[in-house]
């Protein structure tokens, strides 16, 4: 009696469900190729504005999976299959990467950001994370940087974006700032004129901004200078050494005195 109720009902049962299945098959096929074009899309928009490729591809992928996930939903629910557990198991299981990954997903993020708001670049010189260095690339999860005695450093992007930065390539130029003493006995406008003489001689040093020579302090033993050229950044370390050398030489050559610390032992007999 029930197959033969069966046999009698068949037309309205496959018309039924057919009509289900193939509205869910529908779904999923116009929904897989939305949330490809919308993938695209946002990849599209990235790359116009010149976002590295990698965080492009993974934020990508990243969104197909998600519209995906919700299309297979909408496509189950059409069915008739109870979707709710479906969500919860989901969320759960996002949680649950969420947390162990915790520490992944922090350099992930603040490695979008390095590369999003770009505080440092593949080639400058940089103070983060406790570390000075050249930047060799700036990674999704880590930044490698190389010291100037060729040692290779990877540091987890959190730790370079929860510190303060120090960008010295940033400008493309900079100010060289020196102290320069003289014994209090020296003559203070030749040694003024001697500082002058070789900052004009110095190719390196710009013109604009003008250099500051001016007596900054009268020290315990020394009369000191501020001596405060601007240089191109890349020429900052180059001209520093050269300017100290040059000045102690001519200093000698000129008998202008160059006081440093000293002891004087007496001794006293009883």
């Amino acid at each position: 009696m029930d197959f033969d109720n069966i046999i009698e009902n068949a037309p309205a049962l496959i018309i039924t469900y057919g009509t289900q299945i193939v509205i869910a098959i529908a779904i999923f096929v116009v929904g897989k190729w939305l949330a490809k074009k919308i993938s695209n899309a946002i990849v599209s928009a990235m790359t116009k504005k010149d976002i590295d490729k990698t965080i492009n591809s993974f934020v990508g992928s990243i969104a197909n999976t998600v519209l995906l996930a919700f299309v297979i939903i909408a496509a189950l629910g059409q069915l008739g299959i109870q979707t709710a557990s479906f969500v919860a198991i989901i969320g759960a299981a996002g949680l649950a990467v969420g947390f162990a990954l915790q520490g992944s997903l922090s350099n992930f993020a603040s490695g979008v950001l390095l590369i999003l708001f770009r505080p440092i670049r593949s080639g400058d010189f940089v103070e983060a994370a406790g570390q000075a260095g050249v930047i060799s690339e700036v990674g999704i999860f880590s930044t490698i940087m190389k010291t100037g005695d060729n040692k290779v450093i990877i540091i987890p992007n959190s730790n370079i974006m929860g510190g303060n930065i120090t960008n010295y390539s940033m400008e493309s130029t900079r100010r060289i700032d020196m102290v320069v003493g003289i014994a209090y006995d020296a003559d203070l406008r030749k040694a003024k004129e001697v500082l002058e003489d070789i900052v004009s001689k110095e190719d390196r040093i710009l013109k604009d901004p003008a250099v500051t020579i001016a007596v900054a302090e009268l020290a315990d033993s020394s009369v000191n200078f501020v001596l405060r050229p601007w240089v191109n950044s890349g020429d900052y370390w180059p001209t520093k050494f050269s300017l100290l050398e040059t000045i102690k030489l001519r200093f000698d050559e000129e008998n202008i005195g160059i006081p440093f610390p000293q002891l004087d032992v007496h001794l006293q007999k009883d």
